[in-house]
């Protein structure tokens, strides 16, 4: 069986996606983009301040399921610039301690023209 996943605390879906489904005991995130929950517009200019978003996005998705980012298990990262890439790292970093498995690739353009886009999956423990 399968569960949306919906919270106010993150940005709205910008199309026919949910933010998350739930499928047993794994949550599997669209990928979530610098937008404020609030007001849907683009947080930051430069690629620090939009990572900080990013995942601060990818968080409250989480934590409205109960779970954190040290229940991610992998990560797929999207930047349109490699030489982002340790800045970015930086940013990361801050986030997942934990060190799930990642992805991280160039692409030729994102979504609403942001520098990036994160999407994992995490594992919720059993009852």
């Amino acid at each position: 069986m399968l569960k949306y996943v919906n919270t106010q605390k993150a940005p709205a879906a910008i199309g026919p996606y949910s933010q998350a489904i739930i499928c047993g005991n794994f949550l599997f995130t669209s990928g979530q983009i610098p937008l404020s929950p609030e007001t849907g517009e683009i947080v930051g200019d430069s690629i620090e301040k939009q990572a900080e978003q990013v995942l601060l996005n990818m968080k409250a998705v989480l934590e409205s399921q109960g779970i954190s980012l040290q229940n991610v298990i992998k990560t797929t990262c999207f930047l349109t610039d490699m030489n982002d890439f340790a800045s970015f790292n930086e940013i990361y970093g801050k986030y997942f301690t934990g060190n799930p498995a990642r992805s991280c690739v160039a692409v030729k353009t994102l979504p609403k023209g942001v520098l990036c886009e994160v999407e994992a999956i995490a594992f919720i423990k059993e009852d």
